[in-house]
């Protein structure tokens, strides 16, 4: 990898499998496996630009591998504005090379994540002050791919949603704040609700957080990767960070210099996993 850049995610799939690729603009591009120039394990690879015809300020948010395009497996979509959107995913079995709508989006919205459901799952989304809501994806109906979805989180003025994550009992909910402070908290924690509601507070936003820059669903064994504004780069193992409940303010992760922020934070596979 090139300087302060690492893996962030890892996953495997056959030639004639597809990835699909979904952006801020909410288009979707799908590739074959096949189509991505193979490698040596020491090679840089290529710049995701190259591969697929992005527009101007439009980047990649969320990359979802898939062997067929079933009819019980579905795309579950949410937005900075905090819409949320589930489509089938046999809807989008037939892209074109400059990409397809996923969904509708509002002036000044953007895509945030994209997670592949069976129909059953709880999904949680978490805003920037610091506010989460827990709700089954039957609370939203199937829609097409043209549709602007509905109402995930009823957010205050100002406040925009930075996560969207599938509810997993065997991990625990990273939080991380502008400040460099953060904390684990058991999904057991955030009660399921209805869609659209205002949520519950999942990490104090005060003066010495800042606001939420991004959450993660870790496991035990994972690591995460936190990046400041300035370049500063630190890789902690899940362990060393607590668990402690949603109305808490966390702990201090990294130290931010003034004039600083924590601007990214990625989850990171297990050495073992990347051996694989």
């Amino acid at each position: 990898t090139k300087e302060e850049d690492f893996v962030e995610n890892i996953f495997v799939a056959s030639s004639h499998d597809y990835i699909l690729f979904f952006t801020n603009r909410g288009r979707l591009y799908w590739k074959k496996v096949y189509e991505i120039p193979e490698g040596s394990r020491q090679s840089k690879g290529k710049a995701i630009v190259n591969l697929l015809e992005l527009g101007e300020g439009e980047y990649v948010t969320a990359m979802i591998p898939v062997k067929e395009f079933s009819d019980d497996k579905y795309l579950f979509m949410a937005t900075r504005s905090g819409t949320v959107k589930k489509s089938c995913l046999s809807d989008f079995s037939n892209p074109r090379k400059a990409g397809i709508i996923a969904v509708t989006l509002l002036e000044d919205d953007e895509l945030v994540n994209v997670a592949l459901t069976d129909g059953s799952k709880d999904l949680v989304l978490v805003s920037r002050h610091g506010k989460a809501i827990r709700f089954s994806e039957n609370d939203v109906r199937p829609m097409g791919r043209g549709a602007h979805g509905v109402r995930g989180i009823k957010l205050e003025q100002g406040d925009k949603v930075v996560s969207l994550d599938v509810v997993d009992e065997n991990s625990t909910l990273l939080t991380i704040t502008e400040n460099g402070f953060g904390k684990r908290t058991e999904f057991a924690e955030y009660p399921a609700k209805h869609r659209g509601g205002k949520g519950v507070i999942t990490i104090v936003t005060s003066l010495r957080n800042g606001p939420v820059v991004n959450v993660k669903a870790v496991r035990e064994e994972d690591e995460v990767m936190i990046t400041s504004s300035e370049g500063i780069v630190i890789r902690v193992p899940v362990t060393g960070i607590n668990v402690q409940g949603r109305n808490t303010q966390g702990v201090k992760i990294m130290d931010v210099r003034q004039g600083d922020k924590v601007v990214g934070v990625a989850r990171i596979e297990p050495e073992n996993g990347e051996e694989k």
